[in-house]
């Protein structure tokens, strides 16, 4: 594996997303809550550019301890990228689709030295 530099930890801001490619391949580069995510930018369902779409919170049930439907909420704790072709999400955690566990963006690791951000291809 080699390490390809991305950028400055500061020259990229919260929420911002940076496409770069590598050896044939498109790399989407994520920062969420000053963390890095690196998936590759294909969506599996028919190849779209997944990284390129919005993030955002999950949806999830609220039910009350008698099991009474309370409404909907968002689960700030789990962000979804959701593919701007068709809308298939994944959990921005792991790259694992929301209804299809066996389906999983590529990941690549992500690393930080010196104020630098790094992606192993």
């Amino acid at each position: 594996m080699k390490e390809v530099y991305i950028c400055r930890q500061e020259e990229m801001a919260d929420g911002n997303v940076r496409i770069l490619r590598v050896d044939g391949l498109e790399i989407g580069v994520i920062r969420h809550k000053s963390r890095f995510y690196a998936y590759r930018n294909l969506c599996l369902h028919q190849g779209g550019p997944a990284c390129e779409g919005v993030r955002m919170p999950g949806v999830f049930d609220d039910v009350d301890e008698e099991g009474r439907f309370l409404g909907q909420k968002y689960d700030e704790d789990d962000v979804h990228i959701v593919c701007p072709w068709h809308g298939y999400e994944y959990h921005l955690s792991d790259g694992t689709n929301v209804c299809d566990p066996r389906l999983r963006l590529q990941k690549f690791e992500v690393s930080e030295r010196g104020g630098n951000v790094y992606v192993s291809v």
